[in-house]
């Protein structure tokens, strides 16, 4: 499949970005503007540096620019959910945002997504959120490390935004037994008195702290393995990566952090993020142009930037 032409930019190209905090790291552009580009779309998509204190005024600012919309990562998924003027069911579920859709009112009264707008002034907007990250973890983890997630002892690190969502989306699928680790144990207990009352025919048995015994998978949530001198994010005396049999790291950029390095080592299946962050762009990409998202362009332009090979 092609990649397609990229047009000059004109006064008729729409915007669309990621906002975060940091950003730089993204590879979201590179994914985007490709997939944009295949489907023959006039768009360009940008990573824009915005802290958490500015984020209402940076997403009003691209509603009154009539971008097409924005993806939201740390720290802003949980902080965009009150700014959202209409909240699609699963995202409110998952209580995060992580796409944007901003729309427009037609003459008739309808609201029409602005990447799907034909002709005429657009004289009010409204923000729409989604999660398209949800469905993305649970689809990478089970393409990248062929686990059936159903039934399954997983131990989860990290309670922030990512890990939240991540907690309930494994509890949506069935797993057996939920060990929620975090620096702060106060949000994990809050995740773990949530899932009973958000899905009560769940079977997932929550638990605080590490597990005795062997897990099938153990995923990291948190940002630690982002840089370098990041410290590992699990306790190496609690629990054993021996133990576990595969691995799966949200983190993407290194291909390999310490935490996916030590999983290797101790003999278990390995995967990054990649995956997910695919997934989630290419669901989001849809919800923006009512367009098949071409996953294969956008998976080549992701592997080529990040790894710079195509693999």
């Amino acid at each position: 499949m092609s990649q397609g032409t990229v047009a000059p930019i004109s006064a008729a190209t729409r915007l669309c970005a990621v906002y975060g905090s940091p950003v730089r790291h993204s590879a979201s552009p590179a994914m985007q503007n490709a997939g944009m580009a295949s489907l023959g779309l006039d768009w360009r998509y940008l990573a824009c540096e915005v802290p958490p204190e500015r984020l209402r005024e940076a997403l009003m600012g691209a509603a009154a620019m009539r971008w097409v919309g924005v993806n939201l990562t740390v720290p802003h998924k949980l902080l965009a959910v009150p700014m959202m003027d209409l909240i699609d069911p699963a995202a409110r579920v998952w209580g995060a945002v992580n796409t944007v859709r901003f729309e427009a009112r037609d003459p008739s009264g309808d609201w029409v997504p602005i990447g799907q707008w034909r002709d005429g002034p657009i004289a009010e907007v409204r923000l729409h959120g989604f999660n398209t990250d949800a469905d993305a973890i649970v689809r990478s983890i089970r393409e990248d490390l062929g686990c059936e997630l159903r039934g399954s002892r997983v131990l989860l690190l990290g309670a922030g935004g990512a890990g939240r969502v991540a907690a309930l989306r494994l509890a949506a699928e069935g797993v057996r037994e939920l060990f929620l680790v975090n620096r702060t144990e106060s949000k994990a207990a809050a995740i773990a008195e949530e899932i009973p009352r958000l899905f009560p025919q769940s079977p997932t048995q929550v638990r605080l702290g590490y597990p005795a015994g062997a897990v099938d998978l153990v995923l990291n949530a948190t940002s630690a393995g982002l840089r370098e001198t990041d410290p590992l994010p699990w306790d190496g005396e609690a629990f054993s990566l021996g133990a576990a049999q595969m691995a799966y790291d949200m983190i993407y950029k290194p291909a390999e952090t310490r935490f996916l390095a030590a999983a290797r080592a101790a003999g278990c299946r390995v995967s990054n993020g990649l995956g997910m962050l695919l997934y989630q762009g290419a669901a989001a990409l849809e919800l923006w142009s009512g367009q098949v998202a071409p996953v294969d362009v956008m998976r080549l332009a992701l592997f080529t930037h990040v790894y710079g090979a195509t693999r």
